[in-house]
């Protein structure tokens, strides 16, 4: 069953997404709604991983060992520009994840299972919310961090 990789992946990658979401976070505490916003977003992520830690065990699947990627591994970038292109990269992370679960809800729908229907869907409508904050805030920082100031 290829579902038990699929859940390995997802659980990688939403804490892969935890990760970069702190990541963020502290790289950018002195813009303080990013910072605060990314940590209590990182928590989501890492309830996420909670959620599917028995489902996991159900299935019997390993964590991914093939995560997708993140921010870079030097760390969140500087300045205004920065702070773009390190949302940017969280979006991108975050629409995976959010992809993924809606590919896991399918296969939990297929095998009628309402406990991983029950996680896919609570979880999906958490990272629509992480997804919709990033957008807004991608578009916020853009004219600041692209053009002249003047």
């Amino acid at each position: 069953m290829h579902l038990a990789s699929y859940l390995g992946l997802l659980r990688s990658a939403e804490q892969g997404l935890a990760d970069a979401f702190g990541r963020v976070a502290a790289g950018h505490a002195p813009e303080s709604e990013v910072a605060t916003t990314c940590a209590a977003l990182a928590l989501i992520s890492e309830a996420h991983v909670d959620r599917l830690t028995p489902v996991l065990r159900r299935y019997d699947a390993n964590p991914g060992a093939d995560p997708p990627h993140g921010l870079p591994s030097t760390g969140p970038r500087a300045g205004e520009v920065g702070l773009l292109r390190d949302l940017l990269d969280l979006y991108a992370l975050a629409s995976f994840v959010d992809l993924t679960w809606a590919v896991v809800a399918q296969a939990a729908r297929g095998l009628r299972d309402s406990a991983l229907l029950d996680v896919t869907e609570g979880c999906e409508q958490d990272t629509d919310r992480q997804l919709a904050w990033l957008r807004s805030r991608v578009k916020n920082s853009a004219s600041s961090a692209l053009l002249p100031a003047g």
